[in-house]
């Protein structure tokens, strides 16, 4: 009988020590911010039109099931600010000018932060301090972001819209098959400076970024392409992505990275193949290339079936954040989302040069 008494009690107690493993390993991945993602992981998935790999949040979203913006419910009326994201600027043209044409009640003004760049992280800390309605971001909210929030007594809600890739664009003149991630990373960090190290020509490498501070796009890129190391002493800043394009088409040793609806339809520049492990190349384009003597006649258009199923390696979700405090804030966020996700917002961020969720 006491054998029995103390089998019972060792094998509860391995059944509340394994309780608490489980529920402290939730706890820590919400508090690492593992859920709320970065560069996007390849997929499977096939059919486009039927992602069963979105996310739940884009799931449940009553937009995502409407056809036009005519027929999305529960809108508020008033005049809602919003920013972030400098990636997002043709979306704000192509999409946002519909929104107000379909529903006049629901009006959207742009507000840019009173300092530095717009960028998504300048548009999500206005949005904790009460500035903005909803922001609208090109990487995932931060621990640091949500932390804060939470300080505050507030919540926030990251919902992808739409997806985008980051474009790494060369000289037209260079002569280059593609480049896989970690040869970039050693460019970026200053342990590759001729192209010839990587299958090139004997010719020295300028590598162009704007600065980390200046939106979503450089930090994913610094997070997961460099590892969270620093750029190297090679690297040449600049303030704008036109800025960098005007170099590149002059420096045949120039290397650039971006938004790809940003890069890929460029005329006097390259866009490059890339490689996860240096097996196949898959180009941020639809093949095959349209060269700079083609252009604008013709234009490169967006690998859209390599960035749906994963297939090409920087791809990364647009987001709208909102925060979740039951007020007409919230309720725009949401508004502005559902529009986003209809089909006739589908169509829309298409048209502007990114790739549908949906």
């Amino acid at each position: 009988m006491a054998q029995k008494n103390e089998t019972a009690t060792l094998v509860l107690a391995l059944l509340i020590t394994l309780g608490l493993v489980g529920g402290g390993t939730v706890w820590l991945m919400r508090r690492s911010g593992a859920p709320l993602g970065g560069l996007l992981q390849p997929t499977s998935q096939k059919n486009s039109d039927s992602r069963s790999d979105l996310p739940p949040a884009v799931a449940s979203q009553p937009g995502s099931k409407l056809q036009g913006f005519a027929d999305v419910q529960n809108i508020p009326s008033g005049s809602f600010k919003y920013g972030g994201s400098t990636s997002w600027a043709p979306l704000r043209l192509t999409v946002d000018s519909a929104v107000q044409a379909a529903r006049p009640e629901f009006q959207l003004r742009y507000l840019g932060p009173d300092s530095g760049s717009a960028s998504s992280g300048s548009g999500i800390r206005m949005l904790i301090n009460d500035r903005l309605a909803f922001a609208q971001s090109s990487r995932p909210i931060l621990e640091s972001e949500a932390n804060k929030a939470e300080q505050q007594g507030k919540e926030l809600k990251q919902i992808p819209v739409a997806i985008d890739g980051i474009a790494v664009a060369v000289n037209p003149g260079l002569n280059l098959p593609g480049l896989t991630l970690a040869q970039l990373k050693a460019i970026y960090t200053g342990q590759t400076t001729n192209w010839n190290q990587v299958g090139g020509p004997n010719l020295s490498i300028t590598p162009y970024t704007r600065p980390t501070n200046s939106g979503g796009t450089v930090e994913l890129f610094v997070e997961d392409v460099l590892g969270g190391q620093t750029f190297g002493p090679t690297v040449e800043f600049v303030s704008t992505t036109t800025q960098a394009i005007r170099k590149l088409a002059e420096d045949p040793g120039g290397v650039y990275f971006a938004s790809a609806p940003e890069v890929v339809p460029q005329c006097t520049i390259k866009p490059l193949p890339l490689s996860r492990q240096g097996s196949s190349f898959i180009a941020p384009y639809q093949e095959p290339l349209v060269t700079s003597s083609q252009c604008p006649a013709q234009r490169n258009r967006l690998n859209t079936d390599g960035f749906q199923q994963g297939q090409y390696p920087l791809i990364r979700n647009l987001y709208v954040v909102i925060q979740q405090n039951g007020q007409a804030e919230e309720k725009a966020g949401e508004a502005y989302t559902n529009f986003l996700l209809t089909e006739e917002g589908q169509n829309l961020i298409a048209r502007a040069g990114f790739v549908r969720i949906r």
